[in-house]
């Protein structure tokens, strides 16, 4: 687990995660040199059972769907112990883990999931259970989890060292508090820890002759008829919480017909009696959140700048939806972020003689007669008239360098 060898790697994976400092606020670029100097103490504490990891500093972020989830930062030399770890353990636990299970584990991926999910549904599996396990990680049973990783870790001062990361405590407005359940949601040992745990679920969810996909603590069972969900989600709830002492989310966890449903983003869908993959309308609601303050008229900054911005936010999107099968999903999406586009390039020309000209030289011409365009419009309402989608047609935009999504999409199902 010490060795020289996973150490480095585990150092290298710590500076190339970055991340920001924990309590103690030192920084991933502090780490190195620190631990040339300072590593024969911390080791001489880890053989000697002693070492007591720093509590985690509580970071909150907003949810997609509204609310915080709440992150434990460690401090980087937690992160680099905890990564050390993870990676003696992964090898041990790993291959003994279900093959539905898809989340943090090599060479597993939520594309596998929902490609997974897809089958299990064109096999007649047409109604879903889909469970929400309420604050997983912070809710998860010391005690339940140590004995499920004593299973087949026997080194004590292993076990030892991985409680004391469970009990670290958290600090929050310079207040340590301590931590009685949960593993901390952003520490390199917690997504195998979860995996660990959850692992009695897949076994039991197997034993019953379910299909399923986890990724982590996602959870969708599929089964062929609303009886069967329904007495599926009541059992699985009652496994979740009886045995595994974690608490199901009875509001958001539901059966319900496959096509109503998600799963990790995506939706599925009959196109000639084969079920094809679709965005979920909330990924496209935050994508368009998200170009929203990309393209904000407000924001004061150059086109090249916007539009790098929106580059590269869109290639990383297209590289995870591109499993859909819809193209009109991307296609409609340029057309708004195009329309976007030309409200805040409205908004730049600021002078209506300056928005005559521009418009002029981007080749369109206004007839006899023709009025001009208002600048009591609103830019929004503006940004739809005629004479701006001549102007400003969907080769400018392209000349901008601008990269469609569409296009993008293409690209990816052809390679």
């Amino acid at each position: 687990m010490f060795s020289k060898e996973n150490l480095l790697a585990a150092l290298r994976r710590v500076e190339a995660n970055r991340g920001a400092p924990g309590v103690d606020g030192m920084t991933t670029e502090e780490l190195r040199p620190w631990i040339a100097q300072n590593w024969p103490s911390v080791w001489a504490e880890l053989d000697a059972g002693t070492y007591r990891p720093a509590p985690v500093r509580r970071v909150t972020i907003p949810k997609p769907n509204g609310g915080e989830r709440m992150l434990g930062v460690p401090r980087v030399l937690d992160r680099l112990i905890q990564q050390a770890i993870a990676q003696a353990l992964v090898p041990v636990f790993d291959p003994h883990f279900s093959g539905a299970s898809f989340g943090f584990r090599p060479g597993r991926s939520a594309h596998q999931a929902v490609k997974a999910g897809r089958r299990a549904v064109q096999d007649g599996n047409r109604w879903a259970v889909d469970l929400d396990l309420d604050k997983f990680f912070d809710r998860v049973n010391h005690d339940a989890l140590m004995a499920r990783v004593a299973r087949r870790v026997e080194d004590k001062k292993v076990l030892k060292l991985i409680r004391r990361y469970l009990e670290a405590g958290v600090m929050a407005d310079g207040v340590v508090s301590a931590s009685e359940e949960g593993t901390p949601q952003g520490s390199p040992l917690s997504p195998l820890l979860s995996n660990i745990m959850l692992d009695d679920l897949d076994r039991e969810l197997f034993k019953r002759g379910h299909r399923f996909v986890r990724y982590a603590d996602d959870v969708m069972i599929f089964v062929r008829s609303e009886r069967a969900a329904k007495r599926t989600l009541a059992s699985v709830t009652a496994f979740l919480e009886d045995r595994l002492k974690l608490r199901v989310n009875k509001e958001k966890s539901k059966a319900t017909p496959i096509w109503w449903t998600s799963l990790l983003g995506f939706g599925y869908y009959l196109s000639k009696g084969e079920v094809k993959i679709r965005v979920d309308r909330k990924a496209v609601k935050r994508l368009k959140g998200t170009v929203r303050q990309i393209t904000s008229r407000t924001w004061g900054v150059s086109m090249a700048h916007r539009m790098d911005k929106l580059n590269k936010f869109s290639v990383g999107w297209v590289a995870y939806f591109g499993l859909s099968d819809s193209p009109g999903v991307f296609r409609e999406i340029d057309t708004w972020v195009r329309r976007r586009l030309r409200q805040a390039q409205w908004v730049q020309w600021r002078s209506p003689k300056n928005r005559m000209r521009m418009l002029q030289r981007l080749g369109y011409e206004f007839a006899d007669g023709e009025p001009g365009l208002s600048g009591r419009r609103r830019p929004w309402r503006t940004s739809n008239v005629r004479p701006l989608g001549i102007a400003m047609k969907n080769s400018y935009w392209e000349t901008q360098g601008y990269k469609p999504f569409e296009a993008s999409w293409s690209r990816q199902k052809t390679a």
